[in-house]
């Protein structure tokens, strides 16, 4: 028996959420990278002549950039992730997740 041939009488859900979700997913990622990095590039350009205590300022804005692109890659991540399960299990049945239960009204000894 092939195990990639349908279950007989096993359907399809049609798409949710999660398709919306999975198309958003690049936006997002791109928004969430771009707005943090133009605001350091932005930083570092006005604040180019300052003083030391503005220097340590700026250093910790970028750490600060790059924890919000680090935390707005893991979201993705893990979004892209949640939607790529539910779109596996919204799939038909195949043979190999079917499980048949034995006709005993009893269980072995």
């Amino acid at each position: 028996m092939n195990l990639f041939n349908r279950l007989p009488n096993s359907r399809t859900e049609p798409p949710g959420l999660e398709r919306r979700v999975w198309r958003a997913l690049p936006g997002v990622l791109a928004l969430g990278t771009m707005l943090p990095a133009i605001y350091i590039l932005l930083l570092h350009l006005l604040t180019l002549d300052s003083g030391e205590g503005m220097a340590r300022k700026v250093e910790m804005s970028r750490y600060l950039a790059t924890g919000a692109i680090l935390f707005n890659w893991m979201i993705v991540m893990q979004a892209a992730i949640l939607c790529a399960i539910v779109m596996v299990m919204k799939g038909h049945g195949y043979v190999a997740d079917a499980y048949k239960l034995p006709d005993s009204p009893s269980p072995r000894q």
